[in-house]
This record gives C-alpha cells, sequence and structure tokens, in this order.
C-alpha cells in the first residue's frame, strides 16, 4: 500500500538544498551516461565483453546452484572466471579507469538521489501512548536464547528487581509457552513479556493481543528481527526492561496463519522446504546446497498455488514470504527491515526462479519479471498436497493445505522503553519521475512527525 505523497494544505516548496540534490543527482547520472557511451563507442566490443561477462556469471551461479556433481563445480569455476575475464580484457585496453569513474559517477548520482528524495517523502512515526508502569508483569525467558543472553545479562535478576514475576523455561522438551502465559493471565498477569526468539515472541504476543495485554519484547534472541523493528538495542536487551518503569505503549498489527499468529513473516516453498530437513539445523550450508537442485527443477517439494486477496493467482512460484507489514523498498526483494508494523496489511514477496535467464532478471529488481512484490489483506496459499512445511518466525512447521494468512490491525499493545535506539530513517525508492519534479521545485511536501 504506497503511502500518500500528495500535498496537503500547509505543504510549501521544496527548499532549495533538496533542488540542488536533485539536480546534482540527475547531471551525475548523465555524466556517468554519457562517459559509457562513448567508451562503447570508441571500443563497441568492449562493452559486448562487459555484458557477456555478467550473463555467464549469473548463469554460472544458476547452474551451481540448480546441479549436483562435477557440473555444480564447473559452474562455480565459471563463475569466477568471467568476471577476471572481464577484468584483463578491460585492463589491457586501459579501460579500467573509465569503468571506475562511471561506477564512482553512478553511485554517488544514487547517493544524492536519496537524499533529495528522503526530505521529499518524510517518514511517519507509530503513535506513542505514555503507559504507567503494570502492578503484575510476568515475563518468560529462555536461558538458551542468543547464546545464552538471559544469564549473561542478568536478565532474570534485573527484571524480578523491578516486580516481574520471571518464568525461566527449563528442560530438553518442548514448552508450551502460550499456555504458560495463559495461565499467567488467569492469575492476575497485567503484562505479558519475552526474553527470547522471534517464535516464542509469537506466540506468546497472541496470547496478550487475545486477552487486551500489554506486551513487552527483551531482544534476548539471535537475530531478533522483530526486536531490530521496533528500534530497540539488540546489543543490550536488559535495556528492554526499562519499559516497566519508564514505558511508552504502541498499537501494532499481528499477522496471522491458520489460527497461529507471526510478528514477522511466513515462508512457502524452497525455503521452507530446506528448513524442514533433520540435517538442517547442524549443517545449513551443505543442507540448501544438497537440497536447492530438487527444489529449483520443481521435482521436490508440492506445486503452490497462491491468491492474493481472492483475485491475483500465481502459479507454482519457487518461494513466497508473507509478512506481518511489508519490508522496505531499499534492496532487491525488498527484504530487510520494516519502517512500519501499524499499515494494517500483509507484504507479499514471491520469487519464481526456473532457469538462468530468470535468475539474471532479477537483477531489474523489483521490475524484474521473477520478482513480485505486493501488499494485501488475505493470502491464500493451495498445493497438490494435504500438507506443505511453512517457515513461521523461523519455526518449521507442517500445515494443512489450504494454508490462509491475515493481519489484524492494531490487535497488539506493545510497551516500549522511552528512550531507545529507533528506526533508522529507510532508504527511500529511487523515484525518477519525484526526482525531476523536485530538480524543477514543482514538488511540494509537509513535514510530518519524525521527519
Amino acid at each position: 500500500m504506497a503511502e500518500n505523497t500528495e500535498p496537503g494544505p500547509d505543504a510549501a516548496p521544496a527548499p532549495a538544498a533538496q533542488r540542488w540534490l536533485a539536480r546534482l543527482a540527475l547531471l551525475l547520472g548523465l555524466a556517468a551516461g554519457v562517459l559509457l557511451v562513448l567508451a562503447a563507442l570508441g571500443q563497441p566490443g568492449v562493452l559486448a565483453v562487459g555484458v557477456g561477462g555478467l550473463a555467464v556469471m549469473l548463469a554460472a551461479v544458476w547452474w551451481f546452484l540448480s546441479r549436483r556433481g562435477p557440473l555444480r563445480w564447473l559452474a562455480a569455476a565459471l563463475a569466477l572466471a568471467a568476471p577476471v575475464t572481464v577484468i584483463v580484457v578491460y585492463a589491457r585496453r586501459d579501460l579500467v579507469w573509465q569503468v571506475a569513474l562511471v561506477a564512482a559517477l553512478w553511485l554517488a548520482a544514487v547517493a544524492a538521489a536519496r537524499a533529495a528524495l528522503a526530505r521529499a517523502r518524510p517518514p511517519a512515526r507509530t503513535p506513542e501512548q505514555p503507559a504507567p508502569p503494570p502492578r503484575r508483569p510476568f515475563v518468560i525467558m529462555n536461558p538458551r536464547s542468543g547464546g545464552g543472553k538471559v544469564g549473561r545479562f542478568q536478565l532474570a535478576e534485573k527484571a524480578t528487581a523491578l516486580g516481574a514475576d520471571v518464568d525461566l523455561l527449563s528442560g530438553p522438551g518442548e514448552v508450551d509457552v502460550a499456555e504458560r502465559a495463559r495461565r499467567a493471565v488467569a492469575d492476575g498477569a497485567d503484562l505479558l513479556g519475552v526474553a527470547g526468539g522471534d517464535g516464542t515472541q509469537a506466540l506468546v504476543a497472541g496470547v496478550a493481543a487475545e486477552h487486551g495485554l500489554p506486551f513487552l519484547v527483551i531482544s534476548a534472541g539471535t537475530r531478533n528481527h522483530f526486536a531490530l523493528d521496533l528500534g530497540l538495542d539488540r546489543e543490550r536487551p536488559d535495556l528492554g526492561l526499562d519499559a516497566l518503569t519508564d514505558g511508552v505503549e504502541v498499537r501494532l498489527d499481528l499477522g496471522r496463519i491458520d489460527g497461529r499468529t507471526f510478528v514477522n513473516n511466513a515462508s512457502f516453498g524452497a525455503y521452507a522446504e530446506v528448513v524442514q530437513s533433520p540435517a538442517y539445523r547442524d549443517d545449513k550450508r551443505g543442507t540448501t546446497l544438497q537440497l536447492l537442485p530438487d527444489l529449483l527443477a520443481g521435482h521436490r517439494g508440492p506445486r503452490l498455488r497462491v491468491r492474493i486477496d481472492g483475485t491475483e493467482v500465481l502459479e507454482a512460484p519457487t518461494a513466497l514470504l508473507v509478512s506481518n507489514n511489508p519490508y522496505g523498498s531499499g534492496d532487491l526483494a525488498g527484504l530487510g527491515r520494516r519502517p512500519r508494523l501499524d499499515g494494517g496489511v500483509l507484504g507479499v514477496v514471491v520469487l519464481t526462479v526456473g532457469s538462468a535467464a530468470q535468475a539474471a532478471g532479477l537483477l531489474r529488481g523489483r521490475r524484474g519479471p521473477g520478482l513480485r512484490t505486493r501488499t494485501a489483506h488475505e493470502v491464500v496459499v493451495e498445493a497438490d498436497a494435504p500438507q506443505i512445511p511453512v517457515g513461521v518466525d523461523g519455526e518449521a512447521l507442517l500445515l494443512p493445505t489450504p494454508v490462509r494468512c491475515t493481519v489484524a490491525p492494531g490487535a497488539l499493545r506493545v510497551r516500549l522503553p522511552r528512550n531507545r535506539p529507533g528506526i533508522p530513517v529507510p532508504r527511500p525508492p529511487l523515484d525518477r519521475a519525484l526526482l525531476r519534479q523536485q530538480a524543477l521545485g514543482t514538488t511540494a511536501f509537509r513535514d510530518r512527525p519524525g521527519g
């Protein structure tokens, strides 16, 4: 769902600094293009060598991922040899400096464009409300998460000193953390928290949303993508406990998949198949390389069919990612950080790669034919199998088909410390039309909170 960029009644023309940055971006991009054309006119075969070398390298990478045995290692050698050959050819014709200059001009143009557009589209912040300290907070802690962060940062002791009832998970068997959270609610808890991984966070967040209680995130897991998108300090999980005494509250969305909640995403297809393997936890790289050829060739795993909001139908994607709000737009697949978690929509990333040509098309980013990004309110995944593997917030599950993903807008009350690093301003997409308007001084914008 695109953010509204129409100027409001208090809009003002873009300031001079932004206009000149936009103009500088266009001039640098033009200079890079002219230099590239002149090099091609002077030595037309050289440009063909560069394009051909890139195509060969991408094809070789595809063969490496989709083949086994001697052909895989021949492809690996070819993927390394192709760029080396291009560099040698350019060096012999004394063109390395021209290529470096074109690259430098282009990078400078992109940097200037992003600086200009960042002001044209200032990010909005999720509204915060003051929050009184809880009377009976209950916090579940997993001592094994994140390599032992709970013990290393004395989280249990610090939380207890702040009046929290701490439940330390122990034992080698599976623990029903959702049931423990429900028992705590029945005993009078007025806040639920988790110090653990994203999967555990999601389960307890579902219970908190069910009972309308605030939810506390303590970044004691390994990756903690949810904590990252909340602007918490992942290097100092103990600072998250400040929310118990000096906190604010935000209302965020929750993803739902067949009755289960997720805070980050649900993945289908190739990645979900790989993480189902018992060997994946001990040897992630080796297991992935072993299983990918059959997955990419369609010889392994069910054939998926995706319905988006009941209208758009996508057949047999290689991989599908459904996220609680869309990821940012500053990278190839739109995967990175989510600047907002209260948009009321799912993010959808569909990857379809069945050949070297389709793999090369991914270089076009969101415009590539093998990569589609959408926002949606409902995603239904059907398959030619009664159940399919799904990765839900990093947890490997088998779910009966069809699998239905939805979003619950504003379902989760999240308690955050007032002082926290915050979410860095996301890189704006390179909108050429808006950039031209900026350069001409015709774009108007309005300051927003947090801009």
